[in-house]
């Protein structure tokens, strides 16, 4: 298979871009390195399978030129992290909206298979846990800047269904949970290294509100495994699924762990999200997806513990620093 992947540079597009060619497949790649970074794919640039492009998604031309002689697309280039979403909300929402737009229309054209991979957090505000991929959404405030991160997602979606069934394209959308691993920047907001740089530092780790929110951290090889195996199953196509892990914990349980993996001396503190993202952020106590639906489908079930993601990512970041 040649596979196109778009925003192949970012913290998941590059496992995914490492696994594909592993696999034996052939990758072109995608970024315009907004939130992405050439240093992720250190080691490949060279394969002779993959080819890179430094290029906007949204450049129809070079994307119908790159799309033309691919299998199928993964569809990862988005507006990436709090930080940024928080600064930009406008054009967060254009970004991923015209972005996706611009290669479903593509896709179309050339009669392509593409797997568009949205988030967790389109279920917005409900309070019914786990997350099944059916259940309706609950918006909160417009002025919410978790509500825009949930809206752009959305609309992706409906996109992608929406040419699925109006033109019959193969489409597969897949919602991520708090994807973690080596090489993500905690730069936009990612707790995880930003958590662990700060503690292998001995410097005090910056809890964002209470920290009673939890989340379901899942490791990044598991969640490229779960897209891989939804892009070869012909049964995906037409389909919703979470992808991720259910095991919770909170942030300030999670902070803790990572004191005690790096034998830290760093402590805790704790600043309000008005504090980091102003008076609009409303952030969720629990996020937690059900995994049936995508388990039925190709056999999912995540491999790797919170304690194995933590301690690679702890060696990564180690060598980093």
């Amino acid at each position: 298979m040649i596979a196109l992947i778009t925003g192949a540079a970012g913290f998941i597009g590059s496992h995914l871009t490492r696994a594909l060619l592993e696999a034996g497949h052939e990758v072109v790649a995608i970024d315009n390195l907004s939130a992405g970074s050439t240093r992720n794919l250190v080691g490949i640039k060279r394969h002779l399978d993959f080819d890179f492009v430094d290029d906007d998604v949204s450049n129809s031309h070079s994307l119908h030129i790159l799309m033309e002689k691919c299998d199928a697309v993964y569809h990862l280039a988005a507006a990436a992290g709090s930080r940024v979403i928080a600064d930009h909300p406008a054009q967060t929402f254009e970004t991923n909206t015209y972005a996706t737009r611009t290669v479903l229309d593509v896709a179309r054209h050339l009669e392509k298979k593409v797997l568009v991979v949205s988030s967790g957090d389109v279920y917005g505000k409900s309070t019914a846990m786990p997350f099944h991929e059916d259940d309706d959404v609950v918006l909160g405030d417009i002025k919410s800047l978790r509500s825009s991160v949930a809206c752009s997602k959305l609309a992706d979606e409906y996109l992608a269904m929406a040419y699925h069934q109006e033109h019959g394209l193969p489409v597969i959308i897949v919602r991520l949970f708090n994807t973690i691993g080596p090489r993500q920047s905690g730069q936009h907001g990612a707790v995880v290294p930003r958590f662990v740089s700060q503690a292998l530092q001995n410097e005090p780790l910056t809890v964002y509100g209470t920290g009673t929110q939890a989340r379901c951290f899942a490791y990044v090889g598991d969640s490229v495994n779960g897209l891989m195996g939804l892009m070869d199953c012909p049964g995906a196509v037409g389909g919703v699924y979470n992808l991720g892990t259910s095991h919770e914990i909170t942030i300030d349980k999670l902070a803790d762990k990572i004191i005690e993996m790096t034998t830290s001396q760093s402590k805790k503190t704790f600043v309000s999200h008005e504090d980091v993202y102003g008076k609009h952020f409303d952030d969720t106590l629990r996020c937690v997806p059900c995994l049936d639906k995508i388990h039925e489908c190709i056999g999912y079930e995540p491999k790797t513990s919170l304690d194995q993601a933590l301690q690679v990512i702890i060696e990564d970041m180690r060598d980093r620093l």
